[in-house]
């Protein structure tokens, strides 16, 4: 009986990795497949669906169409997807500099971050579709008033997160510093901002979207045209004309800039934690 079970512990061992390593290719794999059998599941469904019911091109077009729109006015829609992308990373590079730069003042002062964070926080939770009139009235360059609005929108994700993680650091290592007579550069150096880098990272990826989010809603209150105009204003003047092919493009191409910030914040995201932080290490299943 003894011998029995010495000898199968050994199988039992193989089956158990030969099951870890089946799990792990599935998740290697299965992580780019899935996502891409789904969606072409979905362009087919879409494609039968317009086909098969005869829906007319100016109410529904078809996936085909819409590639061919996006092939054929790539050189309009492109201009257009520059101009949305410029107001974008800029509103998002002002975001995170006032964000961090104002959360490191908050964990200074704990009397500034009573004063000013409630504001922080008004701006947040008011729509910016109800600040945007305003803006532009105040306003008069219209590409000024779009950066304005996607700042705010984005502003308040970074600020919050980076708040919360210079808050975050550990009370006994806070303690130790002070022991040993630790500066507050120093505090915040080598222990507040190492400890809120995961949460500023966090923010950031939320703030990246809600920056094209709020570039495009501000261009629709807007309402610019002409030379400058972004992706917003030409799905809006291509419903003008029932050029709904050329929506669809146009906003196949606000879709496809939203996961392309979001994969490249998450990618740095994981460059940047991955060898020491528990939320980007990979684990073994």
């Amino acid at each position: 009986m003894t011998s029995l079970t010495e000898g199968s512990a050994p199988e039992l061992v193989d089956v158990e990795e030969r099951s870890r390593r089946r799990r792990l290719a599935f998740e290697k794999w299965g992580k780019w497949v899935l996502p891409v059998l789904v969606i072409g599941l979905g362009i087919l469904a879409w494609h039968l669906v317009v086909t098969l019911n005869g829906i007319p091109h100016y109410i529904l077009p078809g996936p085909v169409l819409v590639f061919e729109t996006l092939v054929k006015d790539w050189a309009l829609l492109l201009d257009a997807l520059l101009i949305t992308l410029q107001i974008t990373l800029m509103a998002l590079a002002i975001a995170v500099i006032g964000g961090v730069g104002l959360a490191v003042l908050f964990t200074q002062s704990r009397l500034v971050e009573m004063s000013f964070y409630p504001y922080a926080v008004i701006l947040q939770v008011t729509p910016i579709v109800s600040i945007a009139p305003l803006i532009f009235i105040y306003v008069d360059n219209k590409m000024a008033g779009l950066l304005i609005c996607a700042w705010i929108v984005a502003f308040f994700p970074v600020l919050s997160n980076t708040t919360l993680g210079l808050n975050s650091a550990d009370h006994n290592l806070r303690d130790l510093f002070r022991i040993y007579g630790a500066t507050r550069w120093q505090r915040l150096r080598y222990l507040q901002l190492p400890s809120a880098l995961p949460y500023f990272l966090g923010g950031l990826r939320i703030a990246g979207g809600l920056a094209l989010i709020g570039s495009v809603v501000a261009e629709y209150v807007a309402g610019t045209g002409g030379v400058g105009s972004g992706l917003a204003f030409t799905i809006l003047e291509a419903s003008y004309r029932l050029n709904i092919p050329r929506m669809f493009a146009a906003l196949l191409l606000i879709a496809a800039t939203g996961v392309v910030i979001y994969a490249g914040l998450s990618f740095l995201s994981y460059m940047l934690l991955h060898k020491w932080h528990e939320s980007a290490i990979r684990r073994e299943v």
